[in-house]
């Protein structure tokens, strides 16, 4: 068996005048994500830890903000491509712990919600998908309401 591990950040700018997506779910929120995709920092840090446990580079390399056809494009797509391309070289997520850093809006409630989408998408089980959520104690960026940052970790394994 080949037990690999991998990490993945993403940190997106908020902005008036887009929907706020997270681990796959739309949030209530005054402002959203600004990208060329959906902008779900969460999903972007899981699957650069995926691609980077697989020794396959990140997703800008798969899938670039250059490319039309990613242009406003839902997240969970990208997520499951990025299973399918660990796929052919024999490796399958067993698990993610991630973590969202954001002031607003509180994430508490919808948490179980994304394990279940993020789980769906990946083909695990709900439980070996673990979300956490923490301010920055309104510091830096993420204190100011700028931006949200997502941290992820990812085992994969053939």
């Amino acid at each position: 068996m080949n037990i690999r591990v991998g990490f993945g950040f993403d940190v997106h700018r908020l902005t008036e005048g887009r929907d706020l997506w997270l681990g796959g779910i739309k949030l209530e929120h005054s402002k959203g994500l600004l990208g060329h995709s959906d902008a779900d920092v969460l999903i972007h840090a899981i699957c650069d830890a995926i691609l980077g446990a697989a020794n396959m580079r990140d997703i800008g390399y798969h899938f670039p903000d250059t490319g039309e056809e990613f242009k406003d494009i839902d997240s969970k797509i990208l997520l499951r491509r990025t299973v399918e391309l660990i796929a052919g070289k024999g490796y399958k997520v067993e698990n993610v712990d991630a973590t969202i850093c954001a002031e607003r809006p509180k994430l508490k409630a919808y948490i179980p919600d994304m394990q279940q989408c993020l789980a769906q998408c990946m083909d695990i089980d709900t439980d070996d998908v673990s979300i956490k959520a923490t301010t920055t104690e309104k510091l830096g960026f993420t204190g100011r309401e700028e931006g949200i940052s997502a941290y992820a970790t990812v085992l994969i394994c053939r």
